[in-house]
């Protein structure tokens, strides 16, 4: 059985939300309850489990301290901006890795609120050739420490997408999507219900039966940027190879690297705005 769970915790593939004002904090529209309570079908179905739960949507603030008060086998990592983001605290010690609440890649027909790691800067990401949503982005970064992910709750498409490379793991569907700001949206007992059973197979499973996934050495990663100004930016870091006006390529044999950069460009992409 499980002893110890990593849970990386987006939004905007939970149910009940399909526009970025219902997952921004600042908004009166933001649907924190509805994020909290599905939450707590997850943490419910882990039981007594350890769970290392990082709150990885926006400025990661989104998840309220006090669920540790019902869940007192849940440390709570919440603020940034921290190293490795999704994925801070990752390490060998866990047996297994949930996403919760993840979407679709950037540019997926029909994705509700699709992006890969920055809405407003990044077009398209492939590593090794493949087409990368966040959850095999970060699925690469577990498999670093050999932990494998047993387990995604999301949207249809990120389901379709990840399932591909990571077929042991078990899936809940949260939604379908139908388009960038819509979704059809399942009763919400039923729902719960599923999160929690889910979850209730995960806790009693070992870290054999789900599937590591790992990069091949040299990795190569290819970044397409909204706009040139923002592949301008990302262009004097080192090992950065400019393709085209929108595009860098990097390589590396060791995929932490690889990863710290693409977080490194994100961040860097930020600085955009005010340069224009």
């Amino acid at each position: 059985m499980m002893k110890k769970i990593f849970v990386s915790f987006d939004f905007e593939g939970l149910a009940g939300v399909t526009s970025w004002s219902d997952v921004d904090k600042k908004s009166p529209d933001f649907k924190r309850t509805y994020a909290v309570n599905q939450l707590k079908a997850l943490l419910e179905g882990l039981g007594n489990v350890e769970v290392f739960l990082v709150d990885s949507h926006a400025s990661g603030d989104n998840i309220p301290w006090e669920i540790t008060d019902e869940f007192p086998n849940v440390s709570l990592v919440t603020g940034g901006v921290r190293k490795y983001y999704m994925m801070y605290g990752i390490d060998a010690t866990f047996d297994a890795v949930i996403f919760f609440g993840y979407h679709g890649a950037v540019g997926t027909l029909e994705s509700n609120m699709d992006h890969t790691y920055s809405s407003s800067s990044i077009h398209n990401i492939w590593i090794n050739g493949i087409h990368m949503n966040e959850a095999l982005i970060n699925a690469g970064y577990a498999g670093i420490f050999n932990v494998p992910v047993a387990m995604l709750v999301g949207d249809d498409k990120v389901v379709a997408q990840t399932k591909v490379y990571l077929p042991d793991a078990v899936y809940v569907e949260t939604k379908r999507s139908i388009g960038r700001h819509s979704a059809v949206m399942k009763p919400r007992k039923v729902l719960l219900e599923e999160i929690k059973s889910a979850a209730e197979r995960v806790k009693s499973s070992v870290r054999e039966d789900f599937k590591v996934f790992k990069f091949q050495s040299p990795v190569e990663l290819v970044v397409e940027f909204s706009d040139t100004l923002r592949a301008d930016l990302v262009s004097s870091m080192p090992l950065v190879e400019r393709i085209d006006g929108r595009k860098v390529r990097l390589v590396h044999e060791d995929y932490a690297v690889v990863f710290e950069a693409l977080l490194a460009m994100t961040y860097i992409c930020a600085a955009a705005k005010y340069l224009v």
